[in-house]
């Protein structure tokens, strides 16, 4: 996440401890006398970028508190970019971001204390050693507690004399977990940021996860194209592509909302049958496809059919299945 850095004015005489104490006391006194239980912790109305060749087209979704939220697509859905507008660190065309009912504009230090950003790629400079990040996140952020990071720091066994330049992907990740756990936030937003973990650490960070939620005042943005995390430990699905929201739900309901259905390939020749098919893929042995609970009543008996999982849905509904990774 891209950080700012809060220097003294001798003008004004405000000292950079000043800013920081006034931040730290913004944010207690936000959590004790502005939250309001319906108050979504972030909402995304109507977002919109341009590159060449792309289009982020007025992408909108809400996640309560209290919640994780899988925000999954093929690579180069929008993924990436939605997440640099929660952040700030890229600028939408239109459309609003609010995090606890409030925008950026209100609030710019206590907006970015809320978040706790974790990518696949490292935002520390490789010639950084721990107590250098561990510096300069005090500066960054009030709330960075020490203690707590380097309490994780131990715990994962991160060498803290090596240059970052030393540490592989996995434990750069862990660093990036621990920096954001010490911190106060409200929303963790993860970017792809479980590849490149072993699978004892992965489910070591899902559960972390679950504890982060579990008071019901915090929630996590997971964007991934791994979906096997998805489907352990995500409340809500929102999915991408070419940078539209395809589909949005809880994953109860996505999972409820469809049936994977297989049969001989004479069905498809059946207009009032193919009609509800959806992502249609043939075989020597027929076809397989999706349709929507409500529409399997036109199915013929002894057509077979079977509940699907979330990375089953994405694989049929979507144009970029190939590109997806269905762990």
């Amino acid at each position: 996440m891209e950080m700012s850095i809060k220097t003294t004015s001798g003008a004004s005489g405000v000292d950079l401890s000043d800013m920081e104490a006034c931040a730290e006391m913004r944010f207690v006194m936000e959590d004790s006398n502005y939250y309001k239980e319906e108050t979504p912790i972030l909402e995304v109305k109507n977002l919109s970028k341009q590159y060449k060749g792309f289009l982020l087209d007025k992408v909108s979704f809400t996640l309560p508190r209290g919640y994780i939220m899988g925000y999954v697509g093929p690579n180069g859905a929008g993924k990436s970019t939605t997440l640099g507008l929660i952040t700030q660190t890229r600028h939408a065309m239109e459309g609003e971001v609010l995090l606890d009912g409030r925008s950026y504009a209100d609030d710019p230090i206590l907006y970015k204390e809320k978040i706790g950003y974790v990518s696949s790629v490292s935002y520390f400079p490789p010639m950084m050693k721990v107590k250098d990040a561990a510096a300069i996140l005090k500066q960054f952020y009030p709330t960075f507690s020490k203690e707590k990071f380097y309490r994780f720091v131990r715990e994962w066994n991160l060498p803290e004399n090596k240059k970052l330049s030393t540490f592989s992907t996995g434990m750069m990740v862990k660093l990036m977990f621990a920096a954001v756990l010490a911190r106060e936030t409200r929303l963790l937003i993860l970017d792809e940021a479980t590849n490149g973990l072993d699978v004892l650490f992965r489910e070591e960070i899902l559960n972390l996860l679950q504890r982060y939620i579990e008071d019901g005042e915090h929630s996590v943005l997971f964007a991934t194209h791994i979906i096997d995390d998805l489907e352990q430990i995500a409340d809500y699905i929102v999915m991408v592509e070419d940078g539209r929201v395809l589909m949005q739900d809880t994953k109860e309901a996505l999972t409820e909302n469809y049936i994977l259905v297989k049969g001989d390939e004479s069905l498809l020749a059946r207009e009032e049958i193919a009609k509800y098919l959806l992502g249609v893929r043939r075989s020597a042995y027929g076809f397989s496809a999706l349709i929507q609970s409500d529409d399997a009543a036109a199915l013929p008996a002894g057509t077979v059919m079977e509940k699907p999982g979330i990375s089953q849905i994405m694989s049929y509904l979507m144009k970029g299945h190939d590109k997806m990774e269905m762990v």
